[in-house]
């Protein structure tokens, strides 16, 4: 073990009042709030006193019971958040409640934004609902095109506390909303509940350049606190690197937040990248103890390969093979589900211990 070492150097980046003020009035270029001008000032005066303050959580209340230091602020937003965790993996282990799936449709893709159409991975979405339904599943579907066509719908991204210390990533994510610098209206504490209340997850996506569209990579990154996270921030005091840095010295558990969940993927592509974005998705998901549906669980390959984009929906209304193997995976994936619940599916690595669980 070793003192903590903190390392310090970049640039500042701290606005001016002048710069401040003419980012902030950047979102009023309508103008409809030209009359408004008076009432401006006045919001943006306040805003800069939050800004200059770094006021991140103006709303706190003591932690209470149950954590380290129950005298600690936390933010009422994190304290929300936490509740509707606890109540999600509430759900998750009563086995009077139904076996849950979350399908998740992982395209940008909107007809009620510029690209005036839908996705196929929306199509794709649809068709493995009902079988999971029948199949007697309660199904959320999170539709990640809700962040480029939807006011208000916001994935901020991970600022990489983890490569601090551990410790300092907070479970679930503390990092936002940040009101001092505007980072609001974050999905993630909306969308954290909903895998831990499920029993097994399907993501649906397109190939965007060989990787995941950047809304789902955004969501990937949010949750690198559900492997391993620390679920007391009073622990650390917030955000103070030297607290957290002694306890990862000390020896941190890593906890698994997800594990035990099973998984499908569907990957789907026009010319290039399926296997190689297939892959990466199975590593990720498996790294945090998710556990496979198995070899028809877990899909990639082409609709329309190398065909005009214009025709696409019609090349997938045509590829009656390539829906079966959508339908496949939903079907693995519950069967997954059934067998764990009933005891017949166990996973090989039950009762080991990593060495570095890191």
């Amino acid at each position: 073990m070793t003192d903590p070492d903190i390392r310090k150097g970049m640039p500042p980046v701290k606005l001016s009042r002048e710069e401040f003020e003419r980012r902030y009035r950047d979102q009023f270029v309508d103008p409809s709030f030209a009359p408004l001008q008076h009432e401006l000032d006045a919001v943006i005066g306040a805003a800069w006193d939050a800004y200059s303050h770094s006021r991140k959580a103006p709303v706190t209340r003591k932690a209470g019971p149950g954590f380290s230091d129950p005298d600690y602020e936390l933010a009422v937003d994190w304290l929300n958040a936490r509740s509707a965790v606890l109540e999600a993996q509430r759900r998750h282990d009563d086995a009077r409640a139904p076996l849950r799936v979350l399908i998740i449709n992982g395209s940008a893709r909107s007809e009620h934004t510029c690209p005036g159409e839908m996705s196929k991975t929306w199509r794709m979405v649809k068709m493995a609902e009902p079988v999971l339904i029948e199949m007697g599943f309660a199904v959320d579907i999170l539709d990640l095109s809700r962040l480029t066509s939807e006011f208000g719908k916001n994935i901020h991204p991970c600022k990489a506390c983890v490569s601090t210390a551990m410790p300092l990533c907070h479970w679930p994510c503390s990092c936002y909303p940040n009101y001092a610098l505007g980072q609001t209206s974050d999905w993630m504490n909306e969308i954290y509940p909903l895998w831990v209340a499920a029993h097994g997850i399907l993501i649906v996506t397109p190939v965007n350049w060989y990787h995941v569209p950047a809304g789902l990579k955004a969501m990937m990154d949010r949750l690198v606190c559900a492997d391993g996270g620390n679920p007391d921030p009073t622990s650390t005091h917030g955000k103070k690197v030297d607290e957290a840095k002694a306890i990862e010295l000390k020896g941190w558990p890593y906890p698994r937040h997800l594990a035990g969940r099973h998984f499908g993927l569907v990957v789907h592509g026009d010319s290039v990248g399926t296997e190689g974005v297939r892959r990466p998705l199975s590593d990720w998901l498996t790294d945090m103890h998710l556990i496979s549906a198995g070899r028809f669980g877990e899909l990639d390959g082409y609709v329309g390969y190398m065909e005009t984009y214009a025709t696409s929906h019609r090349e997938l209304d045509e590829d009656r093979e390539f829906q079966q193997e959508v339908l496949n995976v939903a079907r693995a994936l519950g069967n997954a589900i059934r067998l764990a619940r009933d005891g017949r599916l166990d996973e090989p690595g039950a009762g080991l211990e990593e060495p570095n669980p890191k």
